[in-house]
């Protein structure tokens, strides 16, 4: 396993590579990331441990995503039960990749915990419980508080856990090992994360004007409201897909279909 450490444009060109390969096979990408967000959803629906086990599951989805992409590179159209690919993988693999989404919903639960002391909990009611988003709820400053904290928190969270889920597949890394050589390697590449996720801001700011533009001049608030949604979802998928493509030129990741250890 070698770090590799790559201009800052190199983050531009994962977008476009994002979006290129998506748009190569629009179907497989929007049925898998749907059956990502159903699997996500239902998951979080369960009584109780909803949460944590919707939480849990995330990296082995994510890497599924990622094999996805990487399938679709090789020529290959990537099926459904590509985001399963953690679970069978291995006894040890799994195992590592569970331990991992355990590390990912715990540390993602203490944000949440933490956001409490600012707002009393209404953020992670929103966000963990479905709790109503009122308006009222919105304008508070506390409410706004909590929402920055988050985002400062989750921004170290993120990168200890971009490269882990490949890193634990594809070279078999233990699990805690994975997510320091992952912090490591966006620290390293820290230009490059940058314009990659400014990109990505630009390009869902510009969709979001134009699907605002067409759809207001054609039908008003309603026809905003269907399109808008769906859109959102559609630059989710995009930007799942590119995801493969920032880990791929971090790591030096093994062929199509082969594995190995570091």
């Amino acid at each position: 396993m070698k770090l590799n450490v790559v201009p800052a444009k190199q983050g531009l060109v994962w977008v476009k590579l994002g979006i290129k390969t998506f748009w190569r096979q629009p179907l497989a990408f929007t049925g898998l990331f749907f059956l990502f967000m159903a699997w996500v959803s239902l998951l979080s629906m369960v009584p109780v441990l909803g949460a944590f086990m919707a939480l849990l599951i995330l990296p082995a989805a994510t890497l599924g995503l990622m094999v996805g992409t990487e399938q679709a590179t090789a020529g290959k159209f990537p099926m459904p039960t590509v985001l399963l690919i953690a679970f069978r993988a291995g006894q040890q693999r799994m195992k590592a990749m569970l331990v991992l989404g355990g590390l990912y919903a715990l540390s993602f639960l203490a944000v949440m915990a933490l956001t409490t002391l600012v707002d009393g909990g209404s953020f992670a009611k929103v966000y963990l419980a479905n709790a109503p988003l009122t308006p009222e709820v919105v304008e508070a400053a506390d409410f706004q508080m909590a929402i920055w904290l988050s985002t400062l928190l989750y921004i170290p969270m993120s990168m200890m856990f971009w490269h882990a889920p490949a890193l634990v597949h594809w070279y078999g890394i233990p699990p805690v090992k994975s997510m320091f050589f992952s912090a490591v390697a966006c620290w390293r590449n820290l230009g490059a994360f940058a314009v990659y996720l400014l990109a990505w801001a630009g390009v869902f700011v510009a969709c979001a004007a134009i699907i605002l533009t067409i759809s207001s001049a054609l039908g008003g608030s309603e026809l905003t409201a269907a399109v808008l949604m769906p859109g959102a979802l559609l630059m989710s998928a995009m930007f799942f897909t590119s995801v493969y493509f920032s880990v791929k030129d971090c790591f030096e990741l093994p062929s199509p279909g082969s594995e190995t250890q570091a």
